[in-house]
């Protein structure tokens, strides 16, 4: 029988007070990104400002609602793990697509809607397919989506995609102090403390931004108190052919991103995803996308961001990300809460992500670790899936002449690299090779078979 002590600590509940300090850790990680995408989509729409706010708080409260789904979990649908939920930009460039010339935001969200469904519908298949994503290829997925994740990290430490002062070494300070803020935190706080460095550097780097001009809060007297999303408040969706098709690529890759994510997270917690906890964990994905469609929002996926705070805080309570889940819903609630989130500079949250996903990075190189590269082609795998995830994060238009589908699955440096690695696993270790060769060697010495397995 179980007792108290036999609780994994993913299912450990941290005391009230500390479960809203790491909740609110994860919220302010993922939050430049969860918004990003409503306003990339809409503002290529050229939808009002009433409009564009909408689309946020819709965002928000999903945001929430698919991160407790996800954590907490229900029948078959969450993996039960500390992930958190947010829109996909393997969905962006489709979306905006569709949304200028394919149909406007009704066709958007039914094909979102059509996609959901089939991710839900496609989870136990993709769940099968976890015997191919051995220490050689999860290692490699992990570092390719630290490394694919750090450009975010420079952008906002400049001041943030757009902005007319970017760059400026002001900014970079200011990314700086904050990276430095955590750093000491982490070194030389009490430990309680130092679970929460991040919030801390966010907080003090936000107490040091205010007076020196780097943010405004007017914002924040315009949004209203409350805002309620109700189903289909742009309209019936409308369902294309076109359209549709598109967004079923894109929930391809989503799937194989958030595969990634989810054994990750199974590492750095120490309770590894197996195939049925994999299939929950997409299906949630799916269920999540749904109501994305239903509640005037986009495609969700587990969030990479929150993947270093994971293995950087050592907090590994799934709770503690369900708390974070619901700060989003209240959010989405309250816009005028969101406001004051939102209020936050680029240049805070880039001293921040630096060591977030630095950490992700590192977290797949301790994977790496326990795999053998001594007579076998394993480092081959490794170069080779890193050379081409890394592919379009620096040559962002490498595949600018490609067709539409080809740049939906391999602009995403983190499926690139992740089919890539799982490919030349399958070429390397699992296929018969000639005798003499060199993967024949490693096969006879039982190498080859222990990072295939």
């Amino acid at each position: 029988m179980a007792t108290t002590a036999d609780v994994h600590p993913v299912d450990e509940i941290p005391p009230v007070r500390r479960l809203a300090a790491f909740g609110l850790q994860h919220v302010l990680a993922m939050y430049a990104g969860a918004v990003a995408v409503p306003l990339i989509v809409g503002g290529a729409m050229k939808l009002s400002p009433a409009d564009l706010a909408y689309l946020i708080t819709a965002d928000l409260l999903v945001c929430g609602v698919a991160t407790l789904i996800q954590c907490v979990g229900f029948w078959r649908f969450g993996v039960r793990l500390p992930i958190m939920q947010g829109c996909t930009f393997a969905a962006v460039s489709p979306m905006v697509l569709i949304g200028t010339t394919g149909g406007g935001l009704p066709a958007i969200y039914g094909s979102v809607i059509v996609a959901g469904l089939a991710i839900v519908l496609l989870a136990p298949v993709f769940g099968r397919l976890l015997r191919f994503f051995p220490p050689l290829v999860t290692g490699t997925v992990i570092l390719i989506i630290g490394v694919s994740l750090l450009p975010v990290a420079g952008n906002w430490a400049a001041g943030g995609v757009g902005a007319k002062d970017f760059g400026e070494p002001k900014n970079l300070a200011l990314a700086a102090f904050v990276l430095a803020v955590v750093l000491g935190v982490q070194r030389f706080a009490p430990a309680s403390l130092s679970r929460i460095a991040v919030l801390i550097g966010i907080a003090v780097g936000l107490a040091v931004a205010v007076p020196f001009g780097f943010t405004d809060f007017g914002g924040v007297g315009d949004a209203d108190w409350v805002g309620i999303s109700t189903p289909f408040h742009f309209g019936t969706p409308t369902f294309k052919v076109s359209a549709i098709v598109s967004m079923l690529v894109v929930a391809l890759v989503t799937m194989t991103e958030t595969t990634g994510d989810l054994i990750a997270v199974g590492e750095m917690t120490g309770r590894r995803v197996d195939s049925r906890s994999l299939a929950d964990g997409l299906r949630a994905d799916g269920l999540s996308t749904v109501l994305g469609g239903v509640f005037n929002t986009f495609p969700y996926t587990a969030y990479a961001q929150n993947v270093g705070l994971v293995g950087m805080t050592r907090v590994r309570s799934r709770w503690v990300v369900a708390a974070a889940g619901g700060i989003l819903v209240l959010l989405g609630l309250l816009p005028k809460l969101g406001a004051v989130v939102a209020a936050i500079p680029a240049p805070v949250l880039g001293g921040a992500g630096l060591v977030m996903f630095g950490t992700v990075a590192a977290s797949g190189l301790r994977t790496l670790a326990r795999v053998d590269f001594k007579g076998n082609n394993n480092l081959t795998v490794v170069a080779v899936s890193v050379a081409v995830g890394m592919l379009p994060v620096g040559v962002p238009t490498v595949y600018a002449k490609f067709a539409d589908w080809f740049q939906t699955v391999m602009n995403s440096g983190i499926s690139a690299g992740c089919l890539t690695a799982i490919v030349l696993n399958l070429l390397f270790n699992h296929l018969p090779v000639k005798a003499g060769s060199v993967g024949a060697v490693a096969a006879g010495a039982g190498v080859g078979d222990e990072n295939a397995a």
